[in-house]
């Protein structure tokens, strides 16, 4: 038998030899530790039958002599006893030597930590006591056996045998106690080698390492709108997906909303991190900035309702150096300054969409400080295409194969957008097209009130379109909100004649289009003597002001086809606004 130490003292040639022996298959592919272990399970499970010859002798040896004692005999028939005593003395000491070699075995045997593989149930220890009790059993009959048939003499012989025995036996065991101290202080010195752990567990475990290592904290910079929850917490919306929910979304957290003041409509720039497990979303790590604004400047913002509004003061230049008409005419008779609530009114087929687009381009070109926001309601989608190749702003749409429901939610988030921009000191312009449908829309998903307007028209219907046309203004001390809304007459709809006349008198723009100038192929088919803006003395400079009045003057008495013949005429045959009012006195 061979114990963990003395195959560890061994090279891995011998440790082989000693596999072949044992019968221990694919030694060849096996390292050294795994082998060792191969060896002592194949000792477990065949442990060998008859004892090596050499091991016994040494034993032997290793037993102290006994001192030759002599014994007188009195009597003849006292030699059949003593030979056999002899005989059971010689068969004691090899139930001794089995017994000290199996606890020695025993002892030397390592039980392995770790079965690599089931191995048949070995002999229990209970087993193993039974049998030794046994033989203790049958030692004792056959000593009493032999001690009713010996004398008085041989009773004494046996005893300082028996005194003999135990002598050598306690030698024994000091000097196996004092291996063990040994093997353990050896065990002791030499470095503790772990064992083989299953490959089950090795890709788990370099996964786990592969997430330790890499960190991909704070290298993604995000930017969204934020969408609070009634929970608390809140997601950044991404414009690629008209704010609606995307897999861009980015979570939010309540105590980062807390932290920052944070509002829904906020424009929040900051760093992500990749989910964990257990997560679905992106969460927001760092704050970097809001709505363009350093976040200490955010957290003391005054509310977007307790700011004062005014007369808008600062005019949009729409013309600049474009050469286009429907901008120049508009400069001249509509002027549209920041924090206007301007009303395009037309009727079908009258080019409200494209004169939309044009106003657009020239406060894109002009006004680069201004946030354009063009917010398409319930319009066809080649429309949206069409205006998100032609214009530098960000278009954001709902087509009218959308529910009703995704129409409100676009138009609230994007207000709330802009009066965030506001209150942060930014000149934002929203572009809508059109109102009619975005009333028609909250008519839609506004709950029944039981009063209902002529046309189908429910009473507390109106009151959110009119909250968000009126948002529109200038404000005190920085910051303004335009909005240009188109809404559609003369549709043959009760519904839109109601719709009208509850917008007719918010707005301090109006732009009359005429279905009958449109009809002859003249753009823009502006009614001149219906459109104006009030407090167009706040926008326009005296001289320019008082030219406008005469030319006014003379075209009232021109019917709206007249009018607009004769001032785009006039108005191609000049390069700017100020030569053609000039060339007037010419």
């Amino acid at each position: 038998m061979y114990d963990i130490i003395e195959l560890n003292g061994k090279k891995v040639a011998d440790l082989r030899a000693i596999a072949k022996e044992l019968n221990v298959k694919r030694t060849e592919s096996l390292k050294k530790q795994d082998l060792i272990y191969r060896i002592l399970d194949e000792q477990a499970i065949n442990p060998p039958k008859k004892q090596p010859a050499a091991a016994t002798e040494e034993k032997k040896e290793s037993r102290p002599p006994r001192k030759p004692r002599e014994v007188k005999v009195t009597a003849k028939e006292a030699k059949a006893p003593e030979s056999k005593s002899s005989e059971e003395k010689t068969k004691e000491d090899k139930d001794l030597f089995s017994s000290n070699d199996s606890e020695k075995k025993e002892e030397r045997r390592p039980r392995p930590e770790r079965k690599p593989r089931p191995a048949p149930k070995r002999r229990s220890e209970g087993d193993d006591a039974k049998a030794d009790n046994s033989n203790n059993k049958d030692a004792s009959d056959n000593r009493k056996d032999s001690e009713e048939r010996k004398g008085p003499s041989d009773r004494r012989n046996n005893d300082r045998n028996r005194k003999d025995d135990r002598n050598g036996s306690n030698d024994r065991r000091r000097s196996s106690d004092r291996n063990e101290r040994t093997r353990g202080e050896d065990d002791k010195n030499t470095p503790h080698r772990p064992n083989p752990r299953p490959q089950r567990n090795q890709p788990r475990q370099e996964q786990q390492k592969r997430e330790d290592y890499y960190n991909f904290d704070g290298l993604v910079q995000t930017e969204g709108v934020l969408e609070a929850m009634p929970d608390g917490y809140g997601f950044l919306r991404s414009s690629d997906y008209n704010y609606l929910n995307s897999p861009d979304d980015v979570y939010v957290s309540q105590s980062q909303i807390k932290l920052f003041g944070l509002k829904t409509g906020d424009t929040v720039v900051g760093q992500v991190r990749p989910p964990k497990e257990g997560e679905k979303y992106f969460p927001l790590i760092q704050v970097d900035e809001i709505n363009g604004r350093d976040p200490d400047f955010v957290r003391d913002r005054v509310p977007f309702k307790y700011l004062t509004p005014l007369f808008p003061q600062e005019k949009f230049n729409l013309a600049g150096d474009n050469k286009n008409v429907s901008t120049r005419i508009m400069d001249l008779f509509a002027p549209i300054g920041k924090g206007q609530r301007g009303l395009i009114v037309s009727q079908p087929k009258t080019g409200k969409t494209t004169l939309l687009k044009d106003v657009a381009n020239g406060i894109a070109a002009n006004h680069p400080e201004v946030y354009l926001i063009i917010l398409l309601i319930d319009e066809r989608p080649e429309e949206v295409t069409d205006m998100k190749r032609s214009v530098n702003a960000e278009v954001v749409a709902s087509t009218f194969d959308e529910p009703a429901s995704q129409h409100v939610k676009i138009a609230n988030i994007v207000l709330e957008k802009a009066k965030r921009m506001v209150e942060c000191g930014h000149d934002v312009c929203i572009l809508l097209d059109s109102i009619t449908r975005l009333a028609r829309a909250y008519n839609t998903v506004s709950p029944a009130s039981g009063k209902v307007l002529s046309g189908g028209v429910d009473a507390n219907a109106l009151q959110k379109p009119k909250r968000f046309f009126g948002a529109a203004r200038n404000i005190e001390n920085g910051g303004s909100l335009s909005i240009l809304a188109t809404a559609l007459t003369d549709t043959g709809s009760k519904m839109d004649e109601v719709i009208f006349e509850e917008f007719k008198g918010t707005g301090n723009m109006e732009l009359q289009l005429e279905r009958k100038i449109s009809n002859r192929r003249i753009y823009p088919a502006i009614d001149i003597l219906a459109s104006g803006t009030r407090k167009e003395d706040l926008l326009l400079s005296k001289d320019i002001l008082q030219r406008i009045w005469i030319l006014r003057k003379h075209i009232a008495d021109m019917n709206p086809i007249e009018a607009m013949e004769f001032i785009k005429g006039r108005v191609e045959q000049t390069r700017s606004n100020e030569e053609f009012l000039i060339s007037m006195n010419g």
